[in-house]
């Protein structure tokens, strides 16, 4: 019987938030990881995920479909994880997550390699915002090519790299006024480390192929009690101003040129006046992290971990005296 060792698992996006720890997960498992990434020269910090030569990257973009080809090479499974928040030059929704996608699906197919790819709750074909049309696309252009592939969508991942609870808890540190927009939109943050175990999980083949997962954390919670969960946890009162989804995109005609925690895209806006939850047909089909049997952690419960940075005092700040 063939040891994970054996198994070379390609891995795009794998210096991303979501990638290193997914390449970390397939490393404690004992896989042969290959890292395609835009910048391999920049990768080094995933060498220490594994044993010396276990992790190996190499450079793939996915506007260029010869060089996924190549990185897909000899391998036995092909994850994609590859996507963009915001748009930037050629980096396109469409490029990036529908043409990218197509062309890792293809290579993969072409390989005779199994597919693991990676969307979000929200792709839809006939959404209003251009990164779920594009999402959706992707997903398609994934079964197309690999019919057996598993999808992944999860909600909004949190975690100590990530560009959600971090940003608020940044922007909490600097005004002391925060702007809600979309208060009441329902989300299901999940925890980046169970997302990372339920892709493990398929690549040991515990997942439905040709299936759709959706990944939510164990709360539903509004965008309000979101940012109130990461101020009580980073020990700042800070004024929350309701604002219509009318002016928000007005703002983020300006906002989405601002640099860092303050940019605002309108695309961003129109993707939260959509609830971003786990659907009854998903639970109903046990396509969820219960049907892998994976108890997911809460935000409360991971949070307090990596927003400390941002209490007045550190973390040497005694919380709740």
């Amino acid at each position: 019987m063939a040891s994970n060792s054996e198994t070379l698992v390609t891995v795009f996006g794998g210096s991303g938030f979501l990638g290193r720890n997914v390449v970390r997960a397939l490393c404690r498992r004992d896989y042969r990881i290959r890292a395609a990434v835009r910048r391999p020269e920049l990768a080094g910090y995933l060498q220490p995920s594994g044993k010396v030569g276990q992790v190996h990257a190499v450079q793939a973009n996915l506007r260029y479909p010869a060089s996924v080809e190549a990185a897909v090479r000899d391998s036995d499974v092909v994850i994609n994880l590859v996507g963009i928040l915001t748009e930037g030059g050629a980096q396109t929704f469409d490029s990036v997550q529908a043409k990218g996608a197509e062309a890792v699906a293809k290579a993969a197919a072409a390989a005779g390699a199994r597919l693991i790819h990676v969307s979000a709750i929200g792709a839809d074909a006939e959404s209003a915002s251009h990164y779920a049309k594009a999402k959706a696309a992707g997903e398609a252009a994934a079964l197309a090519a690999v019919p057996s592939a598993t999808i992944f969508r999860p909600s909004v991942i949190f975690g100590p790299e990530d560009q959600f609870t971090n940003r608020f808890a940044a922007l909490a540190r600097m005004s002391p006024v925060l702007p809600l927009i979309g208060g009441e939109t329902k989300m299901q943050p999940v925890y980046v480390g169970d997302v990372a175990t339920a892709i493990a999980d398929a690549v040991d083949g515990k997942a439905k192929a040709g299936a759709t997962y959706e990944l939510g954390g164990p709360e539903v919670l509004t965008m309000r009690e979101i940012i109130e969960a990461i101020l009580a946890i980073t020990d700042r009162k800070r004024a929350l101003v309701p604002l219509s989804f009318g002016l928000a995109r007005l703002q983020a005609a300006f906002l989405q040129f601002a640099p860092g925690a303050f940019k605002l895209t309108p695309d961003q806006v129109t993707l939260l006046a959509r609830d971003n939850v786990v659907s009854d047909a998903a639970k109903a089909a046990g396509l969820t992290f219960e049907g892998l049997g994976i108890a997911a952690d809460s935000l409360e419960a991971i949070a307090p971990q990596y927003l400390w940075r941002f209490r007045p005092q550190g973390q040497f700040q005694r919380m709740g005296v």
